[in-house]
């Protein structure tokens, strides 16, 4: 019969006695000492949990056991989980009954520790470790601090920014704010104090990071990874080097009370509408992707990223059939993909209050459930959202299909029959870019048709004979561009 743990069915005897140690397992030698085990312990449950198995030796591997260490000594390396470390993370005992390498009937102890979910686990002399790969890393400095940001003991937003000064808040936004919150009869310094903006240290009044990424008037200064950066690229994925396909690259970059308002006016600039064919008959435009799915995607982006991250933004990107909403920092403490739905958790809790009350964040989690309906009403695929190394991507879907549909309906509305007979493959590719993208120049049209310039001028010119498109700029001009004319009101 094979030895195998309950708790853990990969750990097979075979399994803890020849496997190398990785993240979630490691072996100690029977004479370790509880003391020594701390650091561990620690290392497992701020990871991802995992198990120590004493009994064996560490270098050589044969079964020791530990029944010959005595009731008492085998109670303290039980218990060091609970002696040895602050606070006690959760864990389970089990023992496995083995044969030792004498041949004796003994037992091997694995100690399970489970992760620590929202709590920062260190040893009883205050140190702080972290499990990675096969190794455990002593946490200092900025790895400890990312480490109490994402078991949400530290927030990054009630730190001080000891750079910043009231001079440097944006008067305008501190007024608004006190409006909406019937405080206009106060001072700005009474405001952000009392609502934890301002903090005392060393006898001194700093500001904090919600406050000034909140309220400040060049966020740049002092955020440089405070901004959204929209990419759009032609067709379904992104080329490099010759092939590139990105047309537009641009920085949205200001407080976060004014950033939202921004991207909701360029994006919605950059966003395609379709005809589409009613159920009555009748022809209506309809916008690429529904408003609040798009829009609140940026919300949540904006309100629970993870500022701490430095030199990672918010970045939108769009591509024929996609639209890809990719923010920094995972999803926090107890929100997972299978519960977001349902569960509320917000990361940056004074930010999320100060937009709630600017009207952008919803309350009761009914924006993440409001993107997958209205996607739903649209006819188009479910919201999907998944973890990537850093970050918390949402990607909105479009069907291709039915949009190349709705397109071809609307540039044939656009001509009468008898005109759209007479162009040819080219020119009704060219002619169609034109209308459902606008101005383009020619080597847009001549990489989005994939002919020459030659060839795409040639039918540009025969198209400006037949009056469905005119140009701004002389021919000479390489920054001449071209424009579609509808025949249709």
């Amino acid at each position: 019969m094979q030895i195998r743990s309950d708790i853990n069915r990969i750990l097979t005897l075979e399994y803890m006695q020849k496997e190398d140690e990785n993240k979630y397992f490691d072996r100690k030698a029977a004479k370790v000492k509880s003391s020594d085990l701390a650091s561990t312990i620690s290392a497992f449950a701020n990871a991802g949990g995992g198990t120590i198995v004493i009994g064996i030796d560490e270098k050589n591997r044969i079964l020791e056991g530990v029944d010959a260490l005595g009731s008492e000594q085998v109670n303290n390396l039980v218990n060091a989980p609970k002696d040895c470390c602050m606070p006690m993370p959760r864990y389970e005992e089990e023992f496995l009954e083995i044969t030792n390498v004498k041949g004796q009937r003994d037992h091997l102890l694995l100690l399970h520790i489970q992760e620590s979910v929202d709590q920062v686990i260190r040893t009883s002399s205050n140190r702080t470790f972290l499990r990675i790969g096969d190794r455990t890393k002593e946490l200092l400095g900025e790895d400890l601090r990312n480490l109490e940001y994402a078991k949400s003991t530290r927030h990054f937003e009630d730190e001080v920014n000891r750079d910043a000064a009231m001079e440097d808040m944006d008067a305008d936004l501190l007024a608004e704010y006190k409006a909406r919150i019937g405080a206009e009869n106060i001072s700005d310094e009474q405001l952000l104090r009392a609502r934890g903006f301002l903090k005392k240290e060393a006898g001194k009044e700093y500001l904090t990071n919600a406050a000034v990424l909140l309220f400040s008037k060049n966020i740049a200064q002092f955020y440089p990874n405070c901004r959204i950066r929209f990419l759009r690229y032609e067709g379904t994925s992104a080329q490099v080097g010759t092939a590139i396909n990105l047309v537009r690259d641009t920085s949205i970059e200001f407080p976060l009370l004014r950033i939202l308002d921004n991207a909701k006016s360029f994006i919605s600039t950059q966003l395609r509408e379709f005809t589409m064919l009613d159920g009555d008959g009748k022809f209506r435009i309809v916008p690429e992707y529904p408003e609040f799915a798009w829009l609140e995607g940026i919300v949540n982006a904006v309100t629970h990223r993870e500022y701490a991250l430095s030199g990672i933004f918010i970045k939108v990107s769009m591509y024929d059939d996609r639209l890809e909403i990719e923010s920094p920092g995972k999803l926090p403490n107890i929100v997972t993909l299978q519960n977001m739905k349902e569960t509320r958790y917000s990361r940056n809790p004074r930010i999320a209050r100060v937009l709630t009350e600017f009207g952008w964040v919803r309350e009761l989690n009914e924006g993440v459930k409001r993107i997958y309906s209205d996607m739903e009403e649209f006819f188009l695929d479910a919201p999907t959202y998944s973890e990537q190394e850093q970050s918390l991507k949402l990607v909105l879907r479009n069907n291709i299909v039915i949009r190349k549909m709705r397109q071809d309906i609307h540039t044939i509305e656009s001509v009468d029959q008898e005109t759209w007979a007479q162009l040819d493959e080219i020119e009704r590719g060219i002619f169609s870019y034109l209308l459902n993208r606008g101005e383009a120049n020619c080597t847009t049209l001549s990489k989005y048709v994939k002919k020459s310039n030659v060839t795409v001028v040639k039918r540009l010119n025969r198209l400006m004979d037949m009056n469905l498109v005119k140009s701004h700029g002389n021919k000479f001009d390489p920054r001449r561009t071209y424009e579609a004319i509808s025949l249709k009101p």
